[in-house]
Protein backbone atom coordinates (compact mmCIF):
# COMPACT_ATOMS: atom_id res chain seq x y z
CA UNK A 1 0.00 0.00 0.00
CA UNK A 2 1.19 3.55 -0.68
CA UNK A 3 1.09 6.14 1.80
CA UNK A 4 -0.35 9.21 0.30
CA UNK A 5 0.90 12.38 1.08
CA UNK A 6 -0.83 15.53 1.58
CA UNK A 7 0.06 18.53 -0.87
CA UNK A 8 0.54 21.87 -0.29
CA UNK A 9 -1.44 24.89 -1.22
CA UNK A 10 0.68 27.30 -3.86
CA UNK A 11 -1.07 31.05 -3.90
CA UNK A 12 0.74 33.56 -6.00
CA UNK A 13 1.00 37.07 -4.19
CA UNK A 14 -0.14 39.85 -6.44
CA UNK A 15 3.71 41.38 -7.18
CA UNK A 16 3.93 37.43 -8.45
CA UNK A 17 1.53 37.63 -10.69
CA UNK A 18 2.17 40.65 -12.05
CA UNK A 19 6.08 39.08 -12.49
CA UNK A 20 4.39 36.00 -14.60
CA UNK A 21 2.61 38.07 -16.60
CA UNK A 22 5.33 40.59 -17.71
CA UNK A 23 7.43 37.64 -18.00
CA UNK A 24 5.19 35.90 -20.70
CA UNK A 25 4.42 39.61 -22.64
CA UNK A 26 7.86 40.05 -22.67
CA UNK A 27 8.68 36.64 -24.05
CA UNK A 28 6.25 36.88 -26.56
CA UNK A 29 7.19 40.21 -27.79
CA UNK A 30 11.12 39.21 -28.09
CA UNK A 31 10.16 34.85 -29.47
CA UNK A 32 6.98 34.86 -29.98
CA UNK A 33 3.77 33.52 -28.49
CA UNK A 34 4.58 30.33 -29.17
CA UNK A 35 7.66 30.59 -26.95
CA UNK A 36 5.77 32.66 -24.36
CA UNK A 37 3.71 29.21 -24.18
CA UNK A 38 6.05 26.94 -23.51
CA UNK A 39 8.22 29.41 -21.07
CA UNK A 40 5.00 29.96 -19.16
CA UNK A 41 4.55 26.12 -19.17
CA UNK A 42 7.92 26.04 -17.68
CA UNK A 43 7.45 28.14 -14.67
CA UNK A 44 4.14 26.26 -14.03
CA UNK A 45 5.80 23.60 -13.73
CA UNK A 46 7.92 24.91 -11.17
CA UNK A 47 5.02 26.58 -9.21
CA UNK A 48 3.79 23.53 -9.21
CA UNK A 49 6.16 21.46 -8.01
CA UNK A 50 6.11 23.49 -5.05
CA UNK A 51 2.79 21.65 -3.78
CA UNK A 52 5.14 18.49 -3.42
CA UNK A 53 7.58 20.25 -0.88
CA UNK A 54 8.68 23.50 -0.29
CA UNK A 55 12.09 21.75 0.31
CA UNK A 56 12.64 20.76 -3.68
CA UNK A 57 16.01 19.83 -4.83
CA UNK A 58 17.61 23.54 -5.98
CA UNK A 59 15.87 25.39 -3.22
CA UNK A 60 18.20 27.92 -1.21
CA UNK A 61 17.23 29.45 2.02
CA UNK A 62 17.09 33.49 1.05
CA UNK A 63 17.29 35.16 4.39
CA UNK A 64 19.03 37.90 3.07
CA UNK A 65 15.82 39.04 1.35
CA UNK A 66 13.54 38.62 4.49
CA UNK A 67 12.76 35.86 6.99
CA UNK A 68 12.05 32.50 5.48
CA UNK A 69 12.11 33.34 2.38
CA UNK A 70 13.29 30.65 -0.24
CA UNK A 71 14.14 30.58 -4.08
CA UNK A 72 13.89 27.91 -6.44
CA UNK A 73 15.49 27.63 -10.17
CA UNK A 74 12.01 27.60 -12.31
CA UNK A 75 14.74 25.15 -14.91
CA UNK A 76 12.19 21.85 -14.96
CA UNK A 77 12.30 18.57 -16.65
CA UNK A 78 15.29 19.50 -18.96
CA UNK A 79 13.72 22.76 -20.10
CA UNK A 80 15.76 25.73 -19.41
CA UNK A 81 15.04 28.61 -17.19
CA UNK A 82 16.62 31.88 -16.37
CA UNK A 83 14.08 32.94 -13.15
CA UNK A 84 14.14 32.11 -9.80
CA UNK A 85 10.31 32.23 -7.63
CA UNK A 86 10.73 33.48 -4.22
CA UNK A 87 8.29 31.70 -2.07
CA UNK A 88 7.96 31.94 1.32
CA UNK A 89 5.76 28.81 3.86
CA UNK A 90 2.63 30.43 5.26
CA UNK A 91 2.16 30.23 8.87
CA UNK A 92 -1.10 29.50 10.72
CA UNK A 93 -3.37 26.65 12.05
CA UNK A 94 -1.12 23.68 10.33
CA UNK A 95 -2.44 24.23 6.98
CA UNK A 96 0.35 23.59 4.53
CA UNK A 97 0.69 26.49 2.42
CA UNK A 98 2.94 28.32 0.44
CA UNK A 99 3.43 31.99 -0.86
CA UNK A 100 5.13 32.92 -4.28
CA UNK A 101 6.32 36.29 -3.37
CA UNK A 102 7.89 37.12 -6.33
CA UNK A 103 9.48 35.77 -10.54
CA UNK A 104 12.37 37.44 -10.81
CA UNK A 105 15.32 36.63 -13.38
CA UNK A 106 18.18 35.38 -12.11
CA UNK A 107 20.36 37.86 -13.89
CA UNK A 108 18.84 40.46 -11.45
CA UNK A 109 20.17 42.04 -8.47
CA UNK A 110 17.90 40.41 -5.66
CA UNK A 111 17.59 43.64 -3.38
CA UNK A 112 16.41 42.81 0.53
CA UNK A 113 12.81 44.52 -0.23
CA UNK A 114 12.16 42.52 -3.44
CA UNK A 115 10.56 39.62 -1.76
CA UNK A 116 8.72 42.43 0.41
CA UNK A 117 6.96 43.50 -2.40
CA UNK A 118 3.30 41.99 -2.72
Amino acid sequence: MTERRERWSVVLAAAAEADFTQILEWTAARFGAKQAEAYGETLMAAIAALTESPGQAGTKTRDDLGRGVRALPAARRGRKARHLILFRVKSGAGAKAIEVLRILHDSRHVAPDAAKRS
